[in-house]
């Protein structure tokens, strides 16, 4: 049974005379809610890089100027007005006031200009703003302006972004670093606060409710509205393997698994004590690293398309149909607005001979391919099936074994493989993050990005710079569809299925909130 922490209130007498003293009562017991996380927890900067529990990790401790709604639009979260000109290229934002870091520092306009400017060098939708000649000033200690050259009908949007890098406030001191130092001070004026003193690596992460937030009025909605924090601690317990963290919430141990292990989904849907959910659709990405051969060439991403059975590696991971989709050609979700099969045809159905003969034209000569395989991560059945079908054709399969969280650090080497670089590995994304040309992270990136993989494709950018600057909707749609089918030629990752992630909790209220895919603590009560 995994340890209870609690803290008693102290007692004390207030002598009035000699005769009765009345007891105080004692203070009331703090509320921890303990959750086993999808991942260990080892990089703290969310522009580090886009791992999700690291952007999970930034929600709890810092906040937005503008956050998505349930319904996919930017509401106001930090900022209280704005306003715009009639040709968009002109804006001026004024902060909530009262708004404070948790080292008690007030927030003002240089801090969200400064922390912009650094979101900026590494998102993609940051990179399209700034493209577009954005220029950013503080004009005084709440207000902000943000200057265009060029039209872009995305700026709330991409103040709103809500997962893969979102532009969280951070103070100027620690938003002036270089975007490729990692920032490991947190300070934020988010819901809850940092516990560096109690974080352990491989273990326990641990926040408290930040006493000097002051949520919205709105009610909370999607990741808009009121952030009102009701428990006051929220515990990261760390339990990679699933057969325990199962047993954990089973036992009350732990009140909820973000993601839980599918193969145990019969176990948990049959006790009554237990809610399921799922949140927003995902998709499987197989990410190769276009730096080095054999994935320098487009032949032999195109081969890794071959040996690709998206029902064969969704059913792999253990998702039943109902939590699947068996096959889906749109690199945008299925069901998005912007889904579509356009150039998909070819990797319909599984081509060895053809993935074998695109491999002898990229020059392949047997070489070992590094494959990284994080057995802690939802995606590891999926890694064996892909590992077992590039044997099959021919490919020499260097299978590494390691945590997500090392996987996550090792993505970032540029080194050749043979020098502790790598070459392939699987991950998945998001609704918020591949539903769009400039969200989805892979999809997205520019040449010259620092996105691990470094895929560049000039045709690419040319689409996806049509994309942002196009306003009919239908045009966009006909572009995304454009920019989708040059992808499948030039293959700047594989996609390997679609699915939607479980979580699983016991004895809490209000988690409605979660369906954003991100396991945002607050709203959520634990009686």
């Amino acid at each position: 049974m995994m340890k209870r922490f609690s803290l008693l209130g102290a007692a004390a007498l207030l002598a009035l005379g000699a005769a009765t003293a009345p007891q105080a009562q004692a203070q009331p017991k703090p509320t921890t809610l303990r959750m086993v996380p999808h991942a260990d927890l080892k990089t703290l900067d969310p522009l580090f890089n886009t791992a999700y529990i690291t952007r999970n990790h930034g929600y709890m401790v810092f906040d937005t100027l503008f956050a998505q709604d349930s319904h996919g639009q930017p509401k106001p979260q930090m900022v209280q007005s704005w306003t715009t000109s009639p040709d968009g290229k002109s804006w001026t934002f004024t902060l909530r006031p009262g708004l404070k870091f948790n080292d008690g520092t007030p927030v003002t306009a240089e801090d969200c200009v400064a922390s912009l400017q650094r979101w900026a060098k590494k998102d993609t939708l940051g990179q399209a703003m700034m493209a577009a000649g954005a220029e950013l000033a503080a004009t005084s200690a709440d207000t902000f302006t943000l200057t265009l050259k060029q039209p872009f009908g995305l700026v709330l949007d991409a103040l709103a972004k809500p997962s893969g890098m979102p532009p969280f406030i951070l103070p100027k001191r620690l938003a002036l670093t270089d975007p490729n130092t990692q920032v490991t001070e947190m300070v934020g004026s988010g819901p809850f606060l940092f516990k560096r003193d109690e974080w352990v690596p491989g273990n326990k992460v641990v926040y408290v409710k930040n006493p000097a937030y002051v949520p919205r009025a709105e009610p909370a909605d999607g990741l808009a509205g009121g952030k009102v924090a009701k428990v006051d601690r929220v515990e990261w317990i760390y339990i990679p393997d699933g057969n325990t963290a199962t047993a954990a919430l089973m036992n009350g141990e732990v009140d909820m698994i973000e993601q839980t292990t599918p193969d145990f989904l019969p176990v948990l849907e049959s006790n009554p004590d237990i809610t399921l959910s799922t949140s927003v659709a995902s998709q499987g990405m197989v990410i190769v690293n276009a730096l080095h051969p054999p994935f320098d060439k487009p032949q032999a991403r195109q081969a890794l398309y071959y040996l690709v059975n998206q029902k064969e590696m969704v059913s792999a991971i253990g998702y039943p149909e109902k939590y699947r989709v068996d096959y889906c050609p749109t690199l945008y979700i299925c069901g998005s607005p912007l889904a579509t099969d356009a150039g998909a045809a070819p990797y319909a159905k599984t081509d060895l001979a053809r993935a074998k003969q695109l491999l002898k034209e990229a020059g392949y000569q047997g070489e070992k391919v590094v494959l990284l395989y994080p057995t802690d991560h939802i995606s590891a059945p999926a890694v064996m099936v892909m590992a077992q079908n590039m044997k099959k054709a021919g490919i020499n399969v260097d299978l590494q074994s390691m945590d997500w969280a090392s996987l996550a650090a090792r993505r970032l080497k540029k080194d050749p493989p043979a020098q502790g670089g790598w070459n392939v590995f699987l991950t998945w994304g998001g609704y918020f993050d591949a539903s769009t040309p400039v969200t989805n992270p892979w999809l997205s990136a520019a040449c010259g990005n620092s996105l691990p993989g470094w895929p560049c494709d000039k045709e690419l950018d040319t689409l996806r710079t049509q994309w942002i600057q196009e306003t009919d909707a239908a045009k966009r749609k006909e572009i995304a569809a454009q920019l989708q089918a040059r992808a499948y030629q030039t293959v700047p990752y594989v996609m390997w299925g679609e699915f939607k992630p479980v979580s699983a909790v016991r004895g809490l209220k209000h988690t409605e909130l979660m369906k954003t895919g991100i396991p945002v603590m607050w709203n959520v009560e634990k009686p």
